[in-house]
């Protein structure tokens, strides 16, 4: 089996890469911009591309070509299961109530008048997002019904820009005190309020929808459970301080008597159900139940500090791991089934 890989510095491609050679696997460096991406990887029998959200070439045609790929035969990573979702709340929100996967209660809104009519008669405090944005972007805690009519009137109107650059230059300067980023980092979120990102100009404002959850209160901290290949990993973050959100905190834990099997179980069983090769779950607590926040195949590499992972039976297996090897271990499963029983 050979794979065609597209590879950017910072994401699971370098490890891929490096697997590959490790273990004698034929691959090759392939650009999936190319307009011939179709014809360059004819003589391969599957495609890695980890594509991000962020960049606005990725956004325009990354799923629609590996769902492209799959169709004419070829494997993909990640597949339509598992990216079709990616960087699109709204579209997760729809995928686990189908299920009866235990979300976070949520509410979609595609006409003014019908947002406003549940603004008028629900409870706050509330949680608003928008449909893309990662490590907390674009997550606000409304706390009241005027709040939230602002909100709804801007959703749909002139709409939110991709790239928030006060909330942005606000981050940098939480992280600069904190001593997790330079002067630097902040002297550019300052430059970034007159001028925003490209990805910004590109895609355009969010806007005609709106989206909000319960606020699920008195959590400190959320769990990220990964599942990729049937095994499960998780870190711990704590929220910000005097803030609700725990996503891009910084402050993570690994150890492995932070997580109850309950949440890991839960996070493999989903995971199954839904047929994902990868996966990272956002839990919260409420209750006595973990409820699912959101979800994405595209994690970063915080899980490297894992000390350990579940297999598919919850046995704990002790000890560092590359879950990057494993994303290439399930096109090589699927490969060699379809070579047993065909």
């Amino acid at each position: 089996m050979k794979i065609a890989i597209h590879h950017r510095d910072d994401g699971f491609s370098s490890r891929w890469i490096e697997y590959c050679k490790e273990t004698g696997i034929p691959y090759k460096i392939v650009n999936c911009y190319s307009s011939s991406i179709v014809h360059d990887i004819q003589d391969c029998d599957a495609l890695m591309w980890h594509f991000h959200q962020a960049n606005p070439k990725d956004v325009l045609f990354a799923k629609e070509l590996m769902y492209s790929l799959k169709t004419g035969g070829k494997k993909v990573f990640p597949d339509f299961h598992t990216c079709w979702h990616f960087d699109d709340k709204l579209g997760q929100k729809y995928l686990l109530e189908s299920v009866d996967a235990p979300l976070v209660p949520s509410y979609a809104f595609y006409e003014k008048e019908k947002a406003v009519r549940w603004a008028e008669t629900t409870s706050f405090p509330k949680v608003f997002k928008l449909r893309r944005g990662s490590g907390s972007n674009h997550v606000k805690l409304v706390k009241s019904r005027e709040h939230a009519l602002k909100l709804i009137r801007k959703a749909f109107g002139s709409g939110f820009p991709q790239y928030d650059a006060a909330a942005n230059l606000k981050e940098r300067w939480r992280k600069f005190r904190l001593g997790k980023t330079s002067v630097k980092d902040v002297l550019k979120g300052v430059v970034r309020l007159g001028y925003t990102t490209h990805f910004s100009k590109v895609m355009g404002n969010e806007k005609g929808y709106a989206y909000f959850q319960d606020f699920i209160p008195d959590n400190d901290h959320d769990i990220r459970v990964n599942v990729v290949d049937g095994k499960a990993f998780a870190v711990r973050r704590n929220v910000r301080d005097g803030d609700f959100r725990a996503s891009g905190s910084g402050y993570i834990f690994y150890e492995k008597h932070h997580f109850p099997e309950e949440v890991i179980e839960l996070g493999l069983e989903v995971a199954k159900k839904l047929k994902l090769q990868a996966v990272a779950f956002d839990f919260l607590q409420h209750e006595g139940r973990y409820l699912i926040a959101e979800l994405s195949y595209g994690f970063c590499d915080m899980t490297h500090a894992c000390v350990g992972y579940w297999d598919a039976d919850m046995n704990w297996h002790e000890g560092k791991f590359l879950e990057e090897d494993w994303m290439v271990d399930t096109l090589l499963k699927k490969e060699s089934l379809k070579v047993q029983y065909s």
